[in-house]
């Protein structure tokens, strides 16, 4: 089969393609948009949520663009009324199965749903709104799962299986009853869940929230800041959510590429209390008569010089032991090691992460 590129029209406009892309990959090359739910980054397409349909002449019915690969010659319209018309039945039919108050909602602003509502100008769902009454997940510190706004587009479950391959979401239940979660109804904190929060970063709606940042802020009150992860050597990349000078939560972001790729552990996106703890020591301190005093960064390496020298005058070079830490970078360790061979003359070098 021939690689070399073929053209297609969408909208009656002339594109570009490759051999197996999909219509929705090349209508977003060409910036045109075609609405989605279900599809996710670096996840198998499945078709599930049936926003993205659009006409292809030919075919003899709607057609799920994220699914349906390009032929060279394809012709493909987005934007006619039977297209629109459908796009507006799904919604609709989301909107009414699901408890969608925006209110109350974390991700009121951020949510994919309720743009998708705006966008196609649904004023209201033509069918009874009814909330399944489920209660709401908060049985651990970390994540907030209420599948009364789940919309079961599968995107929490590829994630968890497909990206961070911890594989312990799936759907459960058929029709009306249908739910999403880990096996046999358990809740997060039972299962075998990570808390790495991918769920979180894919969810389109509110369905699964991150607890800390309850009350913490709007979306567009938010800031992100991008910074890379202090917790080990890999240089992890994210986003910190700040508002009002604090960090509110820590988001992922695939747009910075490696080595993360938007990915992020548990200590990354969970671990960041830290840094406004009152606790937390925020310059050099020496100890004197008993207490601990400000002292200045030269006063301070000047005193770590002075036992260094002292201990290893006394007892050899290896009385002295190094312990490195993870949340250093791979250079920073090379560094450490070589001080501590060549400078203190020993080979008493350890790291944290071979625990």
């Amino acid at each position: 089969m021939s690689d070399a590129p073929f053209n297609l029209t969408i909208d009656g406009r002339k594109v570009e393609a490759r051999t197996g892309q999909t219509i929705l990959e090349v209508a977003r090359e060409n910036g045109i948009f075609i609405p989605t739910l279900c599809h996710y980054q670096k996840t198998t397409n499945v078709g599930a949520c049936r926003v993205c349909m659009v006409e292809v002449k030919g075919a003899r019915s709607l057609v799920a663009a994220c699914a349906m690969p390009v032929n060279p010659g394809m012709e493909v319209r987005t934007d006619t009324k039977p297209v629109r018309d459908a796009q507006r039945m799904i919604i609709e039919l989301m909107w009414s199965s699901g408890d969608h108050n925006c209110l109350t909602c974390e991700q009121n602003g951020d949510c994919e749903l309720q743009d998708l509502i705006y966008w196609l100008k649904i004023d209201q769902p033509r069918f009874g709104i009814k909330s399944p009454g489920y209660t709401i997940e908060q049985s651990n510190a970390m994540i907030s799962r209420d599948l009364n706004k789940c919309i079961l587009c599968g995107r929490c479950i590829r994630a968890c299986n497909e990206i961070q391959v911890n594989e312990v979401l799936d759907f459960a239940k058929r029709g009306s009853q249908a739910t999403v979660g880990p096996a046999f109804g358990m809740d997060y904190i039972d299962s075998e869940c990570y808390f790495c929060g991918e769920c979180a970063d894919a969810c389109p709606v509110g369905a699964i929230t991150l607890r800390q940042a309850r009350f913490a802020g709007r979306p567009w009150e938010i800031k992100k800041v991008r910074t890379t992860c202090t917790y080990c050597g890999v240089g992890c990349q994210m986003d910190l959510n700040i508002h009002d000078s604090l960090i509110v939560k820590v988001t992922g972001n695939p747009e910075y590429g490696l080595p993360n790729e938007g990915m992020l552990c548990v200590k990354g996106r969970f671990g960041m209390e830290f840094v406004h703890s009152p606790d937390r020591l925020k310059r050099p301190m020496i100890r004197k008569d008993g207490e601990l005093k400000d002292v200045t960064w030269g006063e301070a390496y000047d005193y770590i010089a002075d036992k260094l020298k002292a201990i290893k005058k006394k007892n050899g070079p290896d009385s002295i032991a190094g312990f490195s830490s993870a949340r250093a970078t791979n250079e920073e360790n090379y560094l450490f090691q070589k001080f501590m061979r060549a400078v203190i003359g020993t080979n008493n070098v350890d790291h944290c992460a071979r625990l």
